[in-house]
């Protein structure tokens, strides 16, 4: 593969310590799973960057794609545990500030 044309697909070797799980099954690579939101936001940047030039050949955009995905879902999900994280700074009735649990509608 040349170096302009990433391996999004990633190891498939299950010997290699890595298996990619099934399209659709919701479930993320470990690599994914241990990565910080700063890391998978990154690498999904760099993703989306390379598939906005059009330079992948099919193979290469859809298994860059389908990485984004797994990307995108780690992201979302870990927004949402730091939501549930977050408290509210509010006013009592004496003027008092307290915290409470964010709405999580």
């Amino acid at each position: 593969m040349s170096e302009d044309k990433p391996n999004w697909n990633g190891p498939q070797d299950p010997a290699a310590g890595e298996e990619r799980p099934a399209a659709g099954t919701g479930e993320l690579p470990r690599d994914v799973a241990g990565m910080s939101f700063e890391q998978a936001l990154a690498e999904l940047e760099k993703i989306v960057q390379d598939l906005e030039r059009g330079q992948l050949d099919l193979d290469a955009a859809i298994g860059a794609y389908e990485r984004g995905t797994q990307l995108k879902q780690h992201c979302e999900g870990k927004l949402r545990e730091a939501q549930l994280r977050v408290e509210k700074i509010s006013l009592d009735p004496d003027g008092r500030a307290r915290t409470e649990p964010t709405d999580l509608a």
